[in-house]
């Protein structure tokens, strides 16, 4: 795409009639550009209307760039800056410029009168012009302090505005023109183009002319292009009708106190969302966004009683046996929400009335008793969202895991200890082979794990590590679960199926989660002993 100096230039100078509009803020210079204009006028006018103050230059100029900025951002189209005098001498003239183009705008009008100025159509006639040579010293200044070539200065002629005549005009417009500017801008508050029309005449296209029909809005846009004047600009339209639509707005819901009869006549907020560019941030939020600033979900599964645990967990589940003085749960809970993982569902079971926390939405898997992991997973397929962690509702961990597992960039992911093999008390159908062992020297290599099973040791191969009960699906890795979940439903023995049969199937599928490896720092809760050393976890370091 064409630098935006650079489109304005081509705007002047294409030899046929091209037409630019008013906007004064960043949603209305997107909404002029949506529309098809090629060029926007930053009307002096308007950037002080929005702010309800004078067109006198009561709005300074770091005002009006600031306001231009963020113009500028949102748009591919050039701006065409109403830079009133230049907002002093040709001093300030040559910081403006060279402003201008830090921000990328695509060339400025300047009007010779003095500073400070007044709106032409207010006693136009009483408003003295500048002197001729210390004008053209100031647009001089702006062409000397320019540094793209194409960054046009314009030069607005206020002649006829202040009762002078077509000689007048002219003697400006020459000595403009030869000062440097890029074209000539012939102001006139008549009703009828014939001032500036008969200007064009004898000017004989010796450089671009621009025009501003705010007066006589009713000459037909062919008499324009007959004349063969460059650029016109619609200079304070979207402005007005701002007002006209806010002023009716603001009187109809004043006047019924509802807002039913105006609700159907004015943008919807999705509309605004749509020109803020919300959709982008979602898509860029996806891509970026990997350590919970982005909406993350977790699903924490929490259905059983717990072995071994029989007179604790009488009146209420494991996940709800204090630890430190706080529920299991609360502590999960809370770790999430720290990472910004505010979509929470658990899935409970077992004296699933006595769960009391808050920031959790509560499903229940009703056949917990006689069933396994992966039915109370399905109990909260319709939670699964693109970006989601699964967790076992027993574990405790270390609040750097969680961060560590969302700010990874795979598909599927689960969280392997290294560390744990040589403490394996008996049966654990969660130690997990991997693509390649531990090696911290070599910290997030990029290692898929092969095999979850019971066994230490398969056909002569020594186990990696042991899944801990936390992984996270992204992107398409929630296809894939729901695929293989969907694959392993059609078993007679689903009922009794948990989580590493999941992980195996995903891994049959042809998609084997990635691995990120720990070392301690976690731990699960399946009988007394473990409750005890679960409050010594808690206290030993902040969580």
């Amino acid at each position: 795409m064409l630098q935006k100096t650079t489109q304005l230039k081509n705007l002047l100078t294409s030899g046929q009639t091209d037409f630019i509009l008013e906007a004064h803020n960043g949603l209305s210079a997107r909404i002029v550009e949506e529309a098809g204009f090629k060029g926007i006028w930053g009307s002096g006018l308007a950037l002080s209307a929005q702010q309800a103050v004078r067109d006198n230059n009561e709005l300074s100029w770091t005002q009006v760039v600031e306001q231009l900025e963020f113009m500028t951002d949102v748009t591919s189209i050039p701006i065409l800056l109403d830079g009133d005098t230049g907002y002093g001498d040709f001093n300030n003239m040559r910081r403006l410029v060279r402003k201008l183009g830090q921000i990328g705008v695509g060339g400025v009008c300047i009007e010779d009168k003095l500073f400070p100025k007044t709106n032409s159509f207010i006693q136009g006639e009483a408003q003295p012009l500048e002197d001729i040579q210390t004008f053209c010293g100031k647009i001089q200044a702006g062409k000397d302090s320019q540094v793209d070539d194409d960054f046009c200065i314009v030069a607005r002629v206020e002649a006829f505005i202040a009762g002078w005549g077509l000689d007048e005009a002219l003697k400006r417009a020459e000595a403009y023109h030869a000062a440097g500017a890029d074209a000539i801008l012939m102001h006139s508050k008549h009703s009828q183009p014939d001032q500036v029309l008969n200007f064009v005449e004898e000017w004989a296209n010796r450089c671009p002319v621009v025009i501003v029909p705010t007066k006589y809005y009713a000459t037909p846009t062919e008499v324009f292009e007959k004349a063969g004047i460059d650029l016109v600009i619609w200079a304070n339209h979207m402005i007005r009708t701002c007002i006209s639509a806010m002023q009716a707005t603001a009187a109809n819901i004043y006047k019924t106190r509802s807002l039913v009869e105006c609700e159907g006549r004015i943008a919807t907020v999705p509309e605004i969302f749509r020109l803020q560019g919300a959709d982008e941030l979602l898509e860029a939020e996806k891509r970026y966004a990997r350590g919970g600033t982005h909406p993350v979900s977790a699903i924490a599964l929490a259905a059983s009683r717990g072995h071994d645990m029989d007179e604790l967990t009488r009146e209420r589940p494991k996940v709800m046996l204090p630890v430190a003085g706080v529920p299991l749960l609360r502590r999960q809970i809370d770790k999430f929400k720290k990472q910004g993982v505010n979509d929470i569902t658990v899935v409970a079971g077992y004296r699933h009335d006595a769960i009391d926390v808050q920031g959790a939405n509560i499903l229940v898997n009703e056949d917990w008793e006689a069933s396994g992991e992966l039915v109370s997973l399905t109990c909260a397929m319709d939670n699964l969202t693109t970006d989601t962690v699964i967790i076992y509702g027993d574990l405790l961990f270390r609040s750097y895991m969680l961060h560590n597992l969302l700010d990874w960039d795979a598909e599927l992911l689960v969280a392997v200890d290294s560390s744990v093999l040589s403490n394996v008390v008996g049966d654990s159908n969660d130690l997990a082979y991997c693509s390649a062992p531990d090696n911290r020297a070599m910290y997030q290599q990029k290692v898929v794990l092969d095999q979850v099973a019971r066994e230490s040791e398969i056909e002569g191969r020594q186990a990696d590590g042991r899944w801990i009960g936390m992984m996270r699906v992204a992107g398409k890795g929630s296809d894939y679960l729901r695929k293989a979940l969907a694959t392993l439903q059609q078993d007679q023995n689903f009922n009794t199926m948990g989580m590493p049969d999941l992980l195996n199937q995903l891994i049959k599928d042809g998609h084997a989660p990635q691995v990120q490896y720990v070392n301690g720092h976690w731990m699960d809760i399946n009988n007394l002993a473990d409750l005890e050393r679960a409050g010594a976890f808690e206290h030993s370091r902040d969580g």
